[in-house]
């Protein structure tokens, strides 16, 4: 069984995959609304916007797609977790994701970990990063 993360978008699903492929790398598919069995059920303007879209390395699996402004809701309530080995790659992926965003809680440590961060990013999706090593094994 897998959990993924499925992102919705209002118009900007392509340069927010865009973006997230640039932060953390992986294979991105992506299939518009035109050509697509439902191209003549959606109006116009969702015709260039993304029907469905994946950004996966193995190691995670995101998707994503625009929905009809009709439709659309910003998220609230939720965050995409992203787990990191070592806190040099969750500093990188921290200073990556949450570039133009609005940061709540910058790369840290707590009680649980060497680092963990959250931030909303500059397409309004709420993340919080972790680096799972141990306390105890840093120095």
């Amino acid at each position: 069984m897998q959990l993924t993360s499925y992102l919705s978008f209002d118009g900007n699903c392509a340069d927010a995959f865009a973006f997230y492929h640039a932060c953390l790398g992986g294979e991105l598919e992506a299939m518009p609304y035109a050509g697509s069995p439902m191209a003549d059920e959606m109006p116009a303007v969702m015709q260039d916007r993304i029907m469905h879209v994946s950004l996966s390395n193995g190691e995670f699996f995101l998707m994503g797609c625009d929905v009809p402004p009709s439709v659309y809701q910003a998220p609230q309530g939720m965050q995409v977790a992203l787990q990191c080995d070592d806190l040099e790659e969750a500093q990188r992926r921290f200073d990556s994701l949450s570039a133009d965003g609005q940061i709540s809680m910058p790369l840290q440590a707590t009680f649980w970990s060497t680092g963990f961060a959250m931030f909303t990013d500059r397409f309004g999706i709420q993340w919080m990063i972790n680096c799972t090593c141990a306390l105890d094994t840093q120095a």
